[in-house]
């Protein structure tokens, strides 16, 4: 499930939906990225965040898909803001649910790294100290490229 909106979500209701009433899920791993009051070098009031519809939810739904490839995953939820965001508000969600922890800690940790380097996401932040654009960082990078050094671990992460 992909969702893209400018309303705040409700973490409880949405574990509850990606549930479901389903028996077969061992272990629900969920990742809430909340807007700070700092940028990377600078106080803000808000950040806006922009995307291009349309592409943006066919590339989440590519980077959910390889999540669902990768382990054995039950569901996979995305959740992202779009809009004007304070310092203190929800952004993102990810929620990955499975038989077993493992592919579930897995999982969202691969689908965050991936959102912050490849989802077609852009922000502006604005402040006391003037306005402008977030630069990628090269740690996002380095995180989302250890991911393709490491082979696919769904079998090994269903025994865990």
């Amino acid at each position: 499930m992909i969702r893209i909106q400018e309303a705040d979500f409700d973490l409880a209701e949405e574990v509850e939906i990606l549930k479901d009433g389903r028996t077969d899920i061992g272990a629900i791993v969920t990742f809430t990225g909340v807007v700070r009051d700092r940028g990377s070098d600078k106080v803000i009031d808000s950040m806006n965040l922009e995307h291009y519809p349309g592409m943006t939810e066919k590339e989440l739904a590519r980077i959910e898909a390889q999540a669902h490839e990768r382990w054995p995953l039950q569901a996979s939820l995305i959740v992202h803001r779009v809009g004007k965001l304070v310092p203190g508000e929800n952004i993102v969600l990810v929620a990955t649910a499975s038989e077993h922890r493992h592919a579930a800690f897995e999982a969202a940790s691969f689908l965050m790294d991936y959102l912050k380097t490849d989802a077609p996401f852009w922000k502006f932040e604005d402040g006391p100290d003037g306005a402008g654009w977030v630069e990628a960082r090269d740690s996002d990078d380095a995180a989302k490229e250890s991911w393709s050094k490491q082979p696919s671990n769904k079998e090994e992460a269903a025994d865990v």
